[in-house]
Parts: structure tokens; sequence; C-alpha cells
């Protein structure tokens, strides 16, 4: 399919802003690059891009332009499923954007079940956050987003989604792992190790914080969820994460997990969606059946 070619290259310098760069990705020379995308506005008849000292910005006909390129690949992809698919061989490439909860152990074990069934299928998974997700599914490299607590909008089709409610978690040793559940006013006489700001979880635990009296102190905050687990091993400090992805409340591993008594800390939802009106590649439709149908049985 020789016109896909083609409008990856178009794809290609939009995403790296260089023609440089892209010719790199791409493994052709820089020249050839930029005669292709002239040729491109020659025929359609307006600049995709503003050239400039630094790089090239896409122009309004550009954006739209890239929107088609990108709707049309993830059209073509479907399409080749499809056709494998019907002969059997089951293949194709699901690409999932995810909150680093469920990729603690949901996404894998899910991942694990479906691979069973068909072992020709590819996973790409990608941990992000909610802004980033949203732009993932927008911009086509991820057809299907798994997060807690994301961004609602208008683009963002839910297809499932689980109730969840903040943890505790701290060390096996922590003063406070003898309890059976903890009060905020007991957890922030401790350092937090607080998620990162962007992350669903943080905005909940702002949200009850700037509604409260309590004061706390941060002793780490972090996107990543091994380096929280790490700092919490080391210091007297508590972290938090949803039920979904913490680890067991047996301090196994020397971490352990109790449940928040805080009738006034919100709740919010796991939900597994996609871009609303997308037509999903086959190994991607089945996959978010499948996902569905396990989050349906964790209520």
């Amino acid at each position: 399919m020789r016109h896909q070619r083609v409008l990856r290259y178009v794809d290609e310098v939009a995403r790296t802003g260089s023609i440089r760069k892209a010719a790199d990705k791409l493994n052709v020379t820089a020249s050839a690059l930029n005669r292709r995308v002239l040729d491109i506005e020659e025929e359609i008849g307006y600049p995709l891009f503003e050239r400039h000292a630094r790089g090239m910005r896409l122009t309004s006909a550009g954006e739209t332009f890239l929107r088609y390129i990108r709707a049309d690949t993830s059209n073509a992809a479907r399409m080749l499923s499809e056709i494998e698919d019907m002969s059997g061989l089951r293949r194709g490439v699901v690409k999932l954007a995810a909150s680093q909860a469920v990729a603690y152990d949901m996404l894998p074990r899910e991942i694990d079940i479906y691979r069973k069934a068909f072992p020709l299928v590819e996973f790409s998974l990608r941990v992000c956050n909610r802004v980033e997700a949203m732009r993932a599914l927008l911009d086509y490299t991820a057809d299907l987003v798994v997060m807690f607590n994301p961004e609602r909008s208008s683009d963002l089709e839910v297809l499932a989604s689980v109730p969840q409610r903040l943890i505790a978690v701290m060390a096996a040793n922590h003063p406070l792992a003898s309890r059976r559940s903890l009060r905020l006013r007991e957890i922030v006489q401790y350092p937090l190790a607080l998620p990162d700001a962007g992350l669903g979880s943080r905005t909940l635990l702002d949200g009850f914080f700037a509604r409260s009296s309590l004061r706390y102190s941060v002793g780490l905050e972090s996107n990543s969820f091994e380096l929280l687990m790490r700092f919490i091993r080391q210091e007297p400090a508590i972290t938090f994460q949803i039920s979904i992805g913490t680890p067991p409340a047996t301090g196994l591993d020397g971490i352990l997990s109790r449940p928040i008594n805080e009738p006034t800390l919100p709740g919010a939802d796991v939900v597994l969606g996609q871009l609303r009106g997308r037509i999903l590649p086959v190994a991607a439709s089945k996959f978010s059946h499948q996902l569905a149908r396990a989050m349906d049985a964790m209520r």
C-alpha cells in the first residue's frame, strides 16, 4: 500500500518538527523526504507546513490533512486485521495507554489471558497521565485507554468502568501497620510519598486536603510507582494507590496496604475507553470486550 508510506512521511515530519529528524527515522534522505512533502503540497494546492529556521510547524491545512492521515492509517490497520482474522491468523497490534495502577497487575494479567488465545497479537502499553492518555487517543497512538479518574471529554467513549477508593500503602514495619484501617489525620503525622500532579489519585487527594484543615509534609513526589514503593521501604512514609493496583495487605515483599476510613475522601472510576466514533481494529476490539467483562466482574 504505497500511498500509506507517503502519508506516513508527512505524519513523521509533523511528529518530529524536522525534515532531517523525520528522514533519519524513516531511513530516507532528507532531500527525498522534502520532495515528497512538496509534491503533496502541490497536489492539494495548500502548504502543509510553515518552514522556520528551527523546524517545521503544521498549518491549518496541515492539521486537517494530518487528521485524515491518522484516521486513514487506522482504518487500513483495521482492514488488514479483518483480512487476517478471516484467514484464521488472528494477528494485530493492540495499543494501550494506561495508569500505573492498572499496569501493575490488572493489564499484564489480562494481556496474558488474551495472548494465550491469540498468540500472534502484539501489545504496546504506554504508562502515562490523564492528559497524555487523551492525547494518545486523539492522535491514534493508542486504541484504548485504561485510566483512573480520566479527564472527561466528549471525545472519550466509555466502554466500561469500575469504582475505586484510595488505599494507604506503607512498609510492613511501619508504626501504623498494625491498624486494620486508617484515618487521614493519622496518616499525615508521617511524611507522604505523593503521586505526581496530573495523576488521577493526586487530583482526589489535592481536592480533599484543600477542603480540610489537615497539614502534611511531603517526603517525595513522583510519577513513578516503583520509586514511591522504594521510598516507603526506606522511610516511615506513606503513599497512596487505588485498590486495583495495591500490593497485597499481607505484607509480602515488605509492603502492605490499608483501607482509608475517611467518608469525605471521594473515590473515582477506573475507565476503559476509546476515541468516540472510531472503529477499532479487530484485535483491539476483541481485547476491549475481554477487558470490559473483567471490569464488570470486579464490581
